[in-house]
């Protein structure tokens, strides 16, 4: 006669569960790659917002500013701050053609004299915050 078949299989061995630690050297690896690139992130972001603290601190001015006069000042030292002397110190038309390429408000040449005439153009109060707000810094190139 027959044995019977499940009379002759072996009981099951549950192997032990494997510790999580040590790590592997594959794990480490992953580890440090991700804290160096969190770290290289937080770098990027907080030396792009150092950069920009000359603008930001731009607009906020703008919006205290009682004349034109002072705000075609400011414009001036955000111009020395991103792009240097040699374009803060343009006079007339260069200036006016620069301006126009940095920011989205092009001034005029009318606008631009009666700046320092005892009463200024009615608008151009309003485009030198909009030249203000919309300012292209200039990148900064972190080598």
């Amino acid at each position: 006669m027959q044995a019977d078949p499940l009379a002759q299989l072996n009981d099951v061995v549950v192997p032990q569960s494997v510790s999580w630690w040590p790590l592997s050297y594959p794990m480490w690896a992953l580890i440090g790659t991700i804290v160096l690139l969190l770290v290289f992130i937080c770098r990027y972001f907080y030396l792009r917002q150092q950069h920009l603290r000359a603008k930001k601190h731009a607009v906020k001015l703008s919006t205290s500013a009682q004349s034109a006069q002072e705000l075609h000042l400011i414009l001036k030292r955000l111009v020395k701050h991103y792009y240097g002397e040699q374009y803060a110190s343009l006079s007339a038309e260069p200036w006016l053609e620069f301006q126009a390429k940095v920011t989205k408000a092009a001034l005029t040449r009318q606008e631009l004299d009666s700046l320092y005439s005892p009463n200024p153009s009615a608008t151009l109060q309003a485009k030198l915050i909009t030249a203000i707000k919309t300012f292209n810094v200039k990148e900064k190139r972190y080598v």
